[in-house]
């Protein structure tokens, strides 16, 4: 158990409080949730150069680079927020990843995508939600 966790949780409510953005806020815990289980982040809403998505985290672990969909819902909400992973979003996304392999050098058969899907305070991680 990390002893810190109060305090970022009130961090949290205090930066979120003001400025409302809960997209932010489940990619900030989705963050520390990948970190805490092992994951190293590698880079944080990568955009391609030449625009056409962007991912939310990129992260190794378990021998694979992971490609991290972040979909946020308040704890009154009555959709799933991994509804919102829709074949345009998917398209996007594997578009982008296509292109941080390339840039990267990394063999595409060590790819994948997983979402993280919080409402309020759970946190459903669906691993291999797609493929590349």
């Amino acid at each position: 158990m990390n002893l810190l966790a109060p305090l970022f949780r009130f961090a949290d409510h205090l930066r979120f409080r003001r400025h409302a953005n809960l997209g932010r806020r489940g990619e900030d815990i989705s963050h520390r949730y990948l970190r805490s289980h092992g994951f190293t982040v590698a880079a944080r809403n990568w955009r391609p150069p030449q625009g056409g998505g962007e991912i939310d985290l990129i992260v190794w672990g378990e021998e694979h680079l992971i490609f991290v969909e972040v979909k946020t819902r308040a704890a009154d909400s009555t959709s799933a927020p991994e509804r919102d992973v829709d074949p345009d979003k998917i398209r996007a996304l594997r578009r982008a990843a296509r292109d941080y392999l390339r840039r990267s050098g990394t063999d595409p058969a060590k790819a994948r995508f997983d979402v993280i899907a919080i409402t309020g305070s759970a946190i459903a991680h669906l691993r291999d939600a797609f493929s590349l």
